[in-house]
């Protein structure tokens, strides 16, 4: 360009007397108003349209903020330059300034998620590892601090430049609140409108330190592995059943399935709790058949008179801090073939001095692979 172009480029930048934006774009925040050596006429227009906010900056210092609304630049309406540039009575044209317009409508429609698992201690699932997703909206509710902390000397600084800051910062957040609230795992998914509510909360402070406000703020989904789901409903249909009779449901429908089983592996598929149920069951048949053989070919003692039957044994046990029974030695088979009794569960029955893990009592150890039964009373 030679000298006569450069001088008509001055003259012809240096006169112009109307500073305005127009944005035709759906992502800029912030736009710096190119102008030839940033001079700007004395009595020049600055014109603010709806959802801007023009920000006056000089030599690196926050001056003057304009809202929406037409504006003569002189000294009364820019009482922070003047004074920073010392004017008393009036500045002579041109002067220096950088003028940012700053986008203050809503951005809605933001993404954000957790990038890696989080880790939840749960008091009946232990560590538990839940991820999540959802929506958010803001807007620049203070010009000139976003400007000063977050823009610098950017001269167009877009939605995803502040997108990936914003992300991180909702994503600590958002695991910092989750990890204090302490509710039971299977209620994070079922409250996310509250728990919605609550990150907002604790995020918003945080957003206005950088001079944006955040308008809202959804978890859209709580998400956790496909296991730990079946964990939880199967948890929570027995928490509503009486266990005694679900005890006797699965008792019932083991016994039911083995008998449909031709092939005699019945025990097996179901488990080796089940197995050890129906081998017992079988061996009481078998000892009654024996005991009965002799007496159909032997001759009985006259006036032979049978003792008495020997009194049933009755057991009660704890599930849960929950005591139930009392319940007969078959009984208490079906609850340990079908789980809900193990090998630790507390037993207690007539002559004990105190509650006894299953395993330390003498007659029920066979439940625990045994398969020679307890002798008989009086032997």
């Amino acid at each position: 360009m030679d000298i006569f172009g450069k001088i008509k480029e001055k003259l012809s930048n240096e006169f112009i007397d109307i500073i305005e934006w127009f944005d035709y774009t759906d992502d800029t925040i912030a736009y710096r108003f190119e102008r030839y050596q940033n001079e700007i006429k004395n009595g020049a227009k600055l014109i603010v349209r709806e959802g801007q906010t023009a920000v006056f900056i000089n030599e690196g210092q926050l001056a003057d903020v304009f809202t929406p609304g037409t504006y003569d630049l002189t000294t009364q309406n820019l009482p922070i330059l003047s004074t920073l540039k010392g004017w008393k009575y009036g500045f002579n044209s041109p002067f220096k300034a950088e003028v940012y317009f700053v986008n203050t409508h809503l951005f809605t429609d933001e993404k954000w998620g957790t990038k890696s698992p989080i880790t939840l201690s749960d008091d009946r699932f232990g560590l538990v590892e839940i991820r999540a997703f959802g929506t958010y909206a803001y807007k620049i509710s203070d010009a000139g601090k976003f400007i000063k902390d977050i823009v610098g000397t950017d001269s167009n600084f877009t939605n995803f430049e502040i997108n990936e800051h914003l992300k991180s910062l909702i994503a600590t957040r958002f695991t910092d609140t989750v990890g204090k609230a302490n509710l039971p795992i299977e209620l994070y998914a079922a409250n996310t409108t509250e728990l919605s509510d609550t990150c907002r909360e604790v995020m918003a402070p945080e957003f206005q330190t950088v001079g944006i406000s955040l308008e809202k703020f959804y978890i859209e989904n709580v998400s956790m592995p496909e296991e730990l789901k079946k964990e939880i409903f199967e948890y929570s249909r027995i928490d509503k059943l009486d266990l005694d009779k679900l005890a006797k449901f699965k008792a019932a429908k083991a016994i039911e399935a083995a008998a449909q089983n031709e092939g005699g592996t019945a025990g097996a598929g179901m488990g080796m709790g089940m197995g050890f149920v129906l081998a017992q069951q079988m061996g009481n048949l078998m000892g009654g058949a024996t005991q009965a053989a002799p007496q159909a070919t032997g001759q009985p003692a006259a006036g032979a008179v049978p003792p008495p039957m020997p009194a049933q044994t009755l057991y009660y046990y704890a599930t849960n801090g929950t005591q139930h029974g009392p319940v007969t030695f078959e009984q208490l088979q079906s609850l340990f073939a079908s789980r809900t009794v193990n090998r630790d569960s507390l037993i207690w029955k007539q002559g004990m001095a105190a509650w006894t893990a299953l395993k330390e009592v003498e007659e029920l150890k066979s439940f625990l692979g045994g398969n020679t039964p307890p002798p008989l009373p009086g032997q």
